[in-house]
């Protein structure tokens, strides 16, 4: 009975294509290539339904800060949005209604989570195992597609006294919607992208509000309205105006782009939100903490018509210091101030500087990818392709953000993704990765050209910016370059072992 007993690998079966994730990303990834004619794939997503970040993040005021425009597919523009920046909610639907009217709903597997990813080289496949409902199981695939996204995995710093905590803690990220803050003493650790969304809707509910602040964000007015029944039904009768609206707002993205590589340019623009500061906030004191020190654009810039007027109300209190311990129910900010709380927010973020995939993934040395990166920083080719990982492509890998829509540069991506998939198949190619010399090339390039955009150069530590100082996330040249540079996927940049060449071999 042991010697007929098979090994599970040589029974699995084998795919073309492996897709991890079925956010944005990978339903892109599956939509494209249905659209190609290929079909032999398919998509793992570890929780119960599709959407990536916009199924995680839940929390009171959740939204896009790009207009929905354009934070939709090009290939599926909608005229459901009720405001010019889409809710959460709104999105996850529009989401989940492109993965039904692609036919992507049904190819994938969910409530599956990768475990382990390893490049057989004997075999030269991808060795895939995942585990469903406490179930394993192993898969074969020719090519991997990593669309697991950068911000995965949410942050809570470890602080001393953390656990003498006894009152409610999460992340929001992870929102309790079941615990009630109406009348609580609430501290939210962090003024980032996500704080100055939520912190507006929980004031007006909670007791006391301690928002500390470790680094004051730019915060500017949002153009937002309500667009209304009527210009929905415009906007869905007329197609031009979505295009074209879609248009305006990539050109105003691509103005932001360039002053971001040319700080001076935005010399006058910090002038005036400095000025508007005056405006906005009475108390000079207050208007003092949450003015910026460093040069717009260094951090993330942010927009919001409803944090100042919320940090302003009786009930807020803004701490200019970050939370470095906890004794007890009592927080206690860097200057020493200390304030006794029923719940803790943490509005820290995510951990962006290592993309958690690397987790999971074995390169062709044997070496897992997170071990790699604890001393270095991860790099790729255009964000897609890493140095001894054959095979495989991550989306929005290191050094590939402009400051736009996340759903544009996937699809950017993408299109040189199944670009390489089918040169590759057409190629009768078994193996491609990335050369040495053209990805330390294309690094030092970007690393020299990033040193005078605002990333590097504006007086900040950005998210950007990883353990080692380096930039690993922005791309430092203009969207238009991107996608030109992402338009052609050229077998000439890697090293590649053709089918036939290993079937002579071995007759």
């Amino acid at each position: 009975m042991a010697a007929a007993k098979k090994n599970s690998a040589t029974e699995a079966r084998i795919y073309d294509t492996f897709i991890v994730g079925a956010g944005i990303s990978g339903l892109c990834a599956a939509i494209k290539m249905k659209k190609e004619g290929y079909h032999d794939f398919k998509i793992i997503e570890k929780a119960s339904r599709v959407g990536g970040t916009w199924r995680e993040n839940t929390y009171p005021g959740c939204g896009c800060d790009v207009p929905s425009s354009l934070y939709s597919f090009s290939f599926a523009p909608s005229s459901k949005w009720s405001h010019l920046f889409a809710r959460q909610p709104e999105i996850l639907s529009y989401l989940e209604e492109v993965s039904e009217d692609f036919g992507i709903q049904e190819l994938i597997d969910f409530n599956t989570e990768l475990e382990n990813a390893q490049w057989d080289e004997s075999r030269q496949l991808w060795v895939l195992d995942t585990q469903s409902g406490g179930k394993k199981s192993q898969t074969l695939a020719r090519t991997v597609v990593f669309a697991t996204g950068p911000i995965t995995e949410a942050q809570i710093p470890a602080l001393p006294g953390l656990d003498t905590f006894q009152g409610e803690m999460f992340h929001s990220a992870k929102w309790n919607h079941d615990y009630d803050l109406t009348g609580k003493r609430v501290a939210v650790i962090g003024t980032g992208a996500s704080a100055i969304q939520f912190v507006p809707q929980i004031q007006p509910k909670v007791k006391e509000l301690h928002v500390f602040q470790r680094t004051a964000p730019w915060v500017l007015p949002k153009p937002d309205m309500n667009l209304g029944d009527t210009s929905k039904q415009v906007i869905d009768k007329l197609p031009i105006i979505q295009k074209s609206w879609r248009k305006a707002v990539a050109q105003s993205l691509n103005v932001i782009n360039f002053g971001l590589r040319n700080p001076a340019a935005l010399k006058p623009v910090s002038a005036a939100a400095k000025q508007l500061l005056r405006l906005q906030i009475r108390d000079k004191q207050l208007r003092k903490d949450v003015t910026p020190d460093f040069t717009l654009g260094c951090k993330r810039i942010l927009f919001a018509n409803n944090y100042y007027p919320a940090l302003q109300a009786d009930n807020a209190n803004l701490i200019p210091h970050g939370l470095v311990e906890v004794d007890g129910n009592t927080v206690i900010a860097a200057n020493g101030e200390r304030h006794e709380v029923d719940v803790i927010i943490w509005g820290t973020g995510f951990d962006v500087s290592h993309p958690p995939i690397g987790q999971k993934v074995i390169d062709a040395n044997g070496n897992r990818l997170s071990d790699l990166w604890k001393d270095s920083s991860p790099e790729a080719y255009l964000g897609a392709t890493m140095q001894d990982v054959p095979n495989a492509f991550l989306v929005l890998g290191p050094n590939v953000l402009v400051y736009d829509s996340f759903i544009g540069l996937a699809e950017a991506q993408l299109d040189y993704i199944i670009d390489g998939l089918k040169k590759v198949k057409a190629g009768g190619i078994s193996k491609f990765s990335i050369r040495t010399d053209v990805l330390k090339k294309h690094n030092d390039k970007v690393q020299k050209h990033l040193k005078t955009t605002v990333f590097n150069s504006g007086g900040c530590k950005s998210y950007y910016l990883d353990q080692n100082g380096r930039n690993f996330a922005a791309w430092p040249w203009s969207l238009k370059e991107l996608k030109k540079r992402l338009s052609n996927f050229k077998l000439d940049d890697y090293e590649v072992v053709y089918q036939r060449a290993e079937k002579k071999k071995a007759a």
